[in-house]
Formats: C-alpha cells, structure tokens, sequence
C-alpha cells in the first residue's frame, strides 16, 4: 500500500517547510511548492537523504498566477499517484499603517493570502472530486479574529480565508471531503521576527508538530497551539479598541 501524500504551498520557509520535514518523518510523501525553485530541490534533496523511503516532488508556484496552479497540481498528482491532503499555507505579511504604506503593499497581501489561497482551494477541490477523496487544510491566522493594527490587510486576508473555508465546508459536507481551518499564533519564522512583541511564541518545529496531530485528527478548526489562543483568539473579538491599537 502506498503512503499517504500531502501537498503544501508555501513550502520554502517557515511553517510549510517545517511541516514538510514533520510531515516526511512520520511518513507522508510530499509535494512541495513555491517560489524558489532552488531552495525546493535543496530541501528535497535533504528530506530524500534523511528518509529514503519517502517521495518528494517540487514545483515552482507563485500563487497569484491563479490560472497555473491546477496544472501544478494535476502534476504532482501524476507524480504521488494521489493527493490525500492539500495544505493551502503559502502567504505573505507586510506591516503598515493604512493609508501610509503602500497601497500596492496591501494589495499583494490580499492577492496572495485570500485571492491566491482561493485559487489553491478551487485548483485542489477540482483534483479531490476527480479522485473521489481529498482533506483541504488552511492556514489562517490569530489575526482572523479580529483586525489588528498595522496589519489591517492580513487580518483582512485571513479573516477572509476563514469565512471562504467555512463556505466551502459547506458545500462539500455531503463529499467525501474534509476542510481543516488552522489559525496560529506567533511561530517563530521570518514572517514575524521583526515584530515587537510576539506572546506566546513557539518554535517553528513545535508548531509543524502541533500542525500535524491536528491535520491527522481531521478537526474542523483549531488555534495553534490549542492553548492559550483558544482563549485569546475569542477574546480578541471583544477588547476595547484602544487596547487593540496598542497592539
């Protein structure tokens, strides 16, 4: 029987790279995509040295080129022979006060986190359906709960995407589909070190472990980790404005 397969987007760095190392240790052939070319065949290159046994195939993606990314995917579906599950975890974040930063700045937080996330989403339910079978998991964010100040576009974006994979939960109840919303906290990867306060951190490699329980266990939608973000995540939605701002 061959193993299980799990694609993932984003895959080059921070949490989609530690996830395909956790991934591939406990079994899972991979697909990896992203930007970087180069640095995909180094980290297969690496996963196939320390686990033999495990397939990995790489292909460069940029998420918003919308209309590439199903062919990406029937790809790697050729190659793995199935795709059990599709981790949609590419994103990017920049940091700025609206209407000072850049537009163009805001905008490709929206065209990559939710526009090129949907895309993901559609290109994978689309290969599920062929298939007969198919677990999509999002990574969204703490920050979906509430918009947080000078992050006012990847709140937006995530917040987005939470909603998007709500909908489609829905529309795939009656499938053999399964839809995993995640929101993490502060991970400690580039996309949020030069932030001046990150509570509650964990290291990259505990959050692809907590990742991997939950996308094994199929929940619907959790916090990573569950605790304490289970409780602050609600909260969130309730602060004062004023503390909000002071975020």
């Amino acid at each position: 029987m061959s193993n299980k397969s799990v694609v993932i987007t984003g895959a080059s760095d921070g949490i989609g790279k530690a996830l395909a190392w956790e991934m591939a240790a406990r079994g899972y052939d991979l697909g990896l995509t992203a930007r970087r070319a180069a640095v995909l065949e180094e980290l297969k290159s690496e996963i196939q040295e320390k686990f033999p046994s495990i397939k990995v195939f790489v292909m460069a993606m940029d998420v918003k080129e919308y209309e590439q990314q199903l062919s990406i995917f029937e790809s790697l579906h050729q190659y793995l022979g199935k795709i059990d599950i599709l981790v949609v975890n590419a994103g990017i974040a920049i940091s700025g006060k609206s209407g000072v930063m850049p537009l163009t700045n805001q905008l490709a937080v929206i065209n990559t986190n939710l526009n090129g996330a949907i895309a993901t989403v559609d290109a994978g339910l689309k290969i599920f359906r062929q298939q007969g079978f198919g677990h999509i998991v999002a990574t969204s964010s703490i920050a979906a709960y509430r918009g947080l100040s000078r992050n006012a576009a990847y709140s937006a974006s995530k917040a987005g995407l939470t909603t998007f994979m709500e909908a489609v939960r829905a529309e795939t109840h009656k499938e053999n589909i399964d839809v995993t919303v995640l929101h993490p906290g502060y991970i400690d990867t580039a996309i949020n070190r030069n932030l001046a306060s990150r509570p509650f951190v964990i290291d990259v490699e505990k959050g692809a472990e907590i990742y991997a329980d939950l996308i094994e266990k199929k929940v619907k939608t959790s916090t990573v980790p569950t605790f304490p973000w289970n409780i602050v995540g609600p909260l969130l939605k309730v602060l004062p404005t004023r503390l909000i701002a002071k975020m």
